[in-house]
């Protein structure tokens, strides 16, 4: 069935509020660094509580590729994120950020970012993608860059990336040291975290980050083992 239109089962929300409605839904191949995946598992966020008022992540099977994707293919096992990095997008070759500017998340956004069409439809009407990767569907289609191949060892039933709370006493990593990660070291210090590691490449902020109760610092050019190794 790669490379052509195929049938599925999807919950769909067709008003604010109302219940979601099972629904056969036609999906569209995947073109060009799209990927075409098949859902395994999937999870309620509250993100969409909220839409739908007005998902986590989940684990994946590569069904077909579109042309261009070169990282991935049929079979390989994979977990979806709403915001991902593409290797064409400015701030993916710049030393400076890793905030893919072309991937990052957007609400509003319906529909594919290369052609602005959706690839889901229902007797020939389209529906809208959700931060697209629209979980809620047996096969989805996602761009590339929004896809990250795990081991296929790992329990597919089991495997997933969650947003965490952080208790009392624990250890936190916050990865670069710019305005949202100070935040973020701010937050972790407010909730009880014991030990804040700050990582980043430029060494001049690590002053400023004192300030927010940051404890450690590591510059990643200084050493060979992951952070969790180093600072044990």
């Amino acid at each position: 069935m790669q490379n052509r239109c195929i049938f599925v089962v999807a919950a769909v929300a067709w008003e604010a509020g109302k219940s979601l409605v099972i629904e056969q839904v036609e999906v569209a191949p995947p073109q060009a660094m799209k990927v075409r995946v098949k859902i395994l598992f999937t999870s309620l966020c509250h993100t969409d509580i909220y839409f739908w008022e007005a998902k986590g992540q989940t684990p994946l099977i590569v069904e077909s590729i579109g042309e261009g994707v070169t990282d991935l293919v049929p079979g390989d096992h994979i977990l979806p994120e709403f915001t991902g990095e593409y290797q064409d997008c400015v701030h993916y070759k710049s030393a400076k950020s890793n905030m893919c500017n072309l991937l990052r998340i957007n609400t509003d956004r319906c529909v594919m970012l290369s052609d602005g069409k959706s690839r889901f439809s229902i007797k020939g009407k389209h529906i809208h993608h959700f931060v697209e990767t629209s979980t809620f569907s047996e096969y989805t289609v996602v761009h590339v860059g929004r896809l990250a191949k795990i081991n296929p060892a790992t329990p597919l039933d089991k495997v997933c990336v969650l947003s965490c709370g952080i208790s009392t006493g624990s250890t936190v990593v916050v990865f670069r040291l710019g305005a949202v990660g100070l935040a973020a070291a701010k937050g972790a210090r407010v909730s009880g975290a014991s030990r804040i590691i700050g990582v980043d490449l430029n060494t001049n902020r690590f002053k400023g980050a004192k300030k927010f109760r940051v404890t450690e610092f590591v510059n990643p050019q200084d050493h060979k083992r992951p952070v969790q190794e180093i600072s044990s």
